[in-house]
């Protein structure tokens, strides 16, 4: 998954009473700032309250017949509100940054145009109007706001993003699971995601039709990519390729940008193969995310962490907690983007399956939000907070054959909060994780969705 640059409109409004020279000034100054951010900024240019609105439609021309996902209001001074309005209305439909720039220091003396006259009598109407938007305001002698600038702009990126966003299920509602089912409705209205289930018949059916090359090429590259612990069946790696590529003709067709599968009754009580080496597959042939076990709300998760991030967000499931970290891991795979060293696998049994080929490598560790969105009572909510993922003890899962592996893992220790808080809030078996603090993007993004951020 790579990051895609928000397209954001902007424009720059001051009073016609002070100087044009010096609005050019700061207008210039703006776009230097928002240079240091990693978007495509469309510049509308200045806008000032003549009576003809001359500027204002200006801008408006330039901006129009544009695809953007969010504005930014720049105040370089004192402007009369109704000038602001008159570019606003247009795409009110968008959230916005209303941006108070600031004045300067001359000879001893602070200098300025108004700037925050001109965004305290913005900001209220903007509100009472039912604007989306975020307002930050420069200091004298301080770096600008860009960080929480960049923060809402990839939210509203995010946002706008999802509204094209497709997920596909085969099977639905794995072990009859209830925290990963998902409310159709409210999936595409509220949140833009449309979902689409499918049955592994149409995966055995896509089967028949393979490449025999094409699968013999795969099954090498996983021989020559991939460690192997102990020697492991060919026919193992075959089916595995086989499962991927059928799939993999399926995501292309449809356009999914994450996946689910049915895994404990489907692939393995079925057709008796854990899809770990599927998972993997999946994302390096088609660069899609992927949860086992029909977990489409997880899916919702990644998008939305991957849209702010650029990463391939993974899932982990919860297995132990102490006073001061929780141990999660995976019982099957994580994706190569998210793996420290090699990828080594593990040709191993559990419970009542014969045969497994088991993803066992050393998961990148470092600081990490963890998320996870959840659907209760008609009602969305993120729960959501960060913590320093470090390499685990040492340990293993009950009921795994000889070698007993360790499963692939970390041990978080929350800063925003404590095990017990989170353990009074927390609100699945599977939680997803990004690299880095995405706590304001992503509170921001729930904002302009309408879910309640649990922390």
């Amino acid at each position: 998954m790579t990051y895609v640059k928000p397209v954001v409109g902007m424009v720059c409004f001051g009073e016609v009473n002070t100087p044009y020279e010096r609005l050019e000034i700061k207008h210039r100054e703006a776009v230097q700032q928002l240079a240091e951010l990693d978007i495509e900024l469309i510049d509308a240019g200045i806008v000032i309250d003549d009576p003809a609105y001359e500027t204002a439609d200006a801008a408006i021309a330039r901006l129009r017949g544009r695809e953007f996902s969010s504005l930014i209001i720049c105040v370089a001074g004192w402007v009369p509100t109704h000038a602001v309005i008159r570019v606003t209305d247009v795409f009110r439909h968008l959230p916005m940054v209303l941006w108070g720039m600031c004045g300067w220091m001359e000879n001893g003396r602070l200098v300025t145009t108004a700037d925050q006259a001109g965004t305290t009598a913005i900001r209220p109407a903007l509100e009472a109007m039912g604007y989306r938007f975020r307002y930050v305001y420069s200091v004298i002698g301080k770096k600008p706001p860009l960080k929480k600038i960049d923060s809402y702009l990839r939210a509203a990126n995010a946002a706008a993003r999802l509204r094209h966003s497709r997920i596909g299920s085969m099977g639905y509602r794995d072990m009859l699971l209830y925290g990963t089912q998902f409310e159709g409705n409210s999936m595409r209205g509220q949140l833009g995601i449309e979902v689409e289930t499918f049955e592994m018949l149409e995966m055995l059916q896509n089967m028949e039709q393979l490449d025999a090359d094409e699968v013999e090429k795969l099954v090498g590259e996983m021989e020559r990519e991939w460690t192997y612990q102990l020697p492991c069946d060919r026919e193992v790696l075959m089916k595995g390729a086989r499962y991927a590529l059928a799939l993999a003709k399926k995501i292309r067709e449809r356009g999914y940008d994450a996946v689910t599968l049915v895994d404990v009754d489907g692939m393995k009580k079925l057709l008796g193969y854990p899809p770990a080496i599927v998972f993997m597959l999946l994302e390096k042939l088609c660069c899609v995310m992927t949860t086992p076990e029909n977990d489409v709300l997880g899916n919702a998760t990644q998008l939305m962490l991957s849209y702010l991030s650029g990463q391939n967000i993974h899932y982990m499931e919860y297995y132990e907690f102490f006073e001061d970290s929780m141990l999660i891991g995976t019982p099957d795979y994580i994706p190569a983007s998210v793996t420290k060293g090699e990828i080594t696998m593990l040709p191993t049994a559990f419970g009542l399956l014969s045969a497994s080929l088991l993803n066992v490598s050393k998961v990148r560790d470092g600081y990490v939000t963890c998320a996870r969105l959840s659907y209760r009572g008609g009602k969305y909510y993120m729960h959501l907070y960060t913590a320093e993922a470090r390499q685990p003890m040492a340990w293993q899962e009950y009921g795994w054959t000889d070698p007993v592996p360790q499963l692939c893992s970390l041990q978080v220790f929350p800063d925003s909060c404590t095990v017990e808080e989170f353990a009074q809030k927390v609100s699945s078996q599977h939680v997803l994780l990004a690299y880095g603090d995405y706590t304001d993007a992503l509170t921001a993004l729930c904002g302009l969705m309408g879910i309640e951020v649990v922390r």
